[in-house]
């Protein structure tokens, strides 16, 4: 808990130097340029413009209302990304939705990257020395990892190569961001292990992620029991096999059916199907015929 405060006090200080006109940062040459590329700042929402080419137009209202309570509580777990055009004036890159809902939640202030002019590879000097720094949580790790491939366009592959990472571990990383925020969250707080996390990647219902989440935490659960836990609850929505009956060798010889012929006087079928069971089906002739049938059969 006292990492987020520092993290919060560190944008907040970030923020005031962004306001200094008389120092106003342009470029990766200007000076205090270094401290901006690849930090968090909280930045006003009332100077963010919305980018005008944003290919997504239509928000779901209920999506939005959810993940506007969901920021009350938590906070905006992943920050925007937007691009500085002028003084205290920037217009948003990445994070439509959570600026939306930081909006609804009544948020003066949100966490954001800041991109400025000519700071790509900047940036990307500053998430790889992040990303190898030993004091990061998982999700901030990945978060980094999300960045280099959505504001950089690195593949994994290349990430792998600029971080000294296997892309099997990035892959891992990114997977952790598919997870309820609530269990984010308690990665980042260190109340479940990125273990325990990637237990539950698997899980595509978020209701279930956050039972089993609750689970782990009130119950001490190690990784492995965590495991199981997923593997007992994925066994469960697998249909039920059908038992299937083994074939009966159960079979009505010749001399059989004849003992029934002669017993009754009459030209009796008997029919045996692969489960072993079967009918036996007796004719009669006449009223008489029948009685007589019936009376042997009483017999």
């Amino acid at each position: 808990m006292a990492q987020a405060v520092k993290k919060q006090a560190l944008g907040r200080g970030l923020s005031a130097l962004l306001k200094d006109p008389d120092n106003d940062i342009k470029s990766v040459s200007d000076k205090n340029a270094d401290k901006v590329v690849g930090n968090i700042i909280e930045l006003e929402l009332d100077v963010i413009e919305i980018n005008p080419f944003q290919p997504r137009s239509n928000f779901n209202e209920d999506s939005l209302n959810e993940l506007a309570t969901s920021i009350k509580e938590l906070g905006v777990i992943q920050p925007i990304t937007v691009r500085k055009l002028a003084f205290n004036t920037y217009q948003l890159i990445s994070g439509e939705r959570r600026l939306r809902a930081s909006k609804i939640a009544g948020l003066s202030v949100i966490p954001a990257y800041i991109r400025i002019a000519n700071d790509n590879e900047s940036l990307v000097m500053a998430l790889v020395e992040n990303i190898q720094r030993h004091d990061l949580d998982p999700i901030e790790i990945a978060l980094s990892y999300q960045r280099l491939i959505d504001e950089i366009q690195l593949t994994q592959e290349q990430m792998s190569d600029r971080v000294g990472k296997k892309r099997s571990t990035i892959a891992n990383y990114l997977r952790l961001l598919k997870l309820d925020p609530i269990i984010q969250t308690g990665i980042r707080d260190g109340f479940i292990s990125m273990g325990h996390g990637r237990a539950m990647i698997n899980i595509e219902n978020q209701d279930v992620q956050s039972d089993i989440y609750h689970k782990i935490v009130s119950q001490n659960l190690s990784v492995r029991e965590t495991e199981t836990l997923v593997k007992n609850y994925q066994e469960s929505l697998k249909p039920k096999a059908i038992s299937k009956v083994k074939p009966s060798t159960f079979v009505v010889n010749d001399d059989e059916k004849k003992s029934f012929t002669n017993y009754f006087g009459a030209k009796v079928d008997v029919k045996v199907a692969g489960n072993g069971k079967g009918k036996i089906t007796i004719p009669f002739h006449s009223e008489e015929d029948f009685n007589r049938i019936m009376k042997l059969i009483k017999s």
